[in-house]
């Protein structure tokens, strides 16, 4: 058991209080970023936005690129999903919806595209010498899709979100963020959560119409 709680805490032993400090803020606005999400509540995107701006400096002072640039983008993304969402006051609601063909092809297109810059982002820094850097890549295109997907209220951005989540909980604690790594451990059960509430509704809205 000591074991485990020294492998948790010894990133943190040289981390300023200031780090850690802001790290914790950042994870409890993001878990209620995703609280949120399954509420199809609009406030997802003003605290998502505290989110990521706190661990774009944080992933900056880490050297961790990839997830830097991951934040950039949620950060760009939530902007767009809030005028997305709210449009629902001026009578243009953006109603929950299965991803067509179309949907699943931008999807597709913004994975690889993402994948191929954050490669060129590594290669750059000279910082391709590790298995997380490799794994990074593959996470960061899943969420790229996964937060469009959510922008434009596809259910099936929860999937994507499942299955990035899985793979970055043991990802965050090898990088030295075990509280984000705990972060994404909620994260996956409010995605699973999410999924089924957003079914839920999908499939009443499809027996009222």
């Amino acid at each position: 058991m000591n074991q485990i709680f020294d492998f948790f805490l010894e990133p943190y032993r040289t981390a300023s209080t200031f780090h850690i400090t802001i790290e914790i803020i950042a994870v409890i606005f993001g878990i209620a970023s995703v609280w949120f999400a399954k509420k199809e509540n609009i406030l997802v995107f003003p605290t998502g936005i505290i989110n990521t701006v706190i661990f774009i400096y944080l992933c900056y002072v880490f050297t961790l690129y990839g997830d830097l640039t991951i934040n950039i983008y949620y950060t760009l993304m939530s902007i767009y999903g809030w005028y997305m969402w709210k449009r629902t006051i001026k009578g243009e609601e953006i109603a929950i919806t299965k991803s067509t063909l179309k949907d699943w092809k931008t999807a597709t297109i913004i994975l690889t595209t993402t994948i191929i810059f954050v490669v060129s982002v590594y290669l750059y820094f000279n910082r391709f010498d590790r298995l997380t850097d490799y794994i990074d890549t593959i996470t960061t295109g899943i969420f790229f899709a996964a937060m469009w997907l959510m922008a434009n209220k596809k259910i099936e951005h929860w999937i994507l979100w499942i299955v990035a989540d899985i793979i970055s909980i043991p990802l965050y604690f090898v990088k030295g963020l075990g509280f984000t790594g705990l972060q994404f451990i909620v994260f996956l059960i409010l995605a699973i959560q999410g999924y089924n509430a957003w079914k839920k509704h999908l499939n009443n809205t499809h027996q009222t119409a």
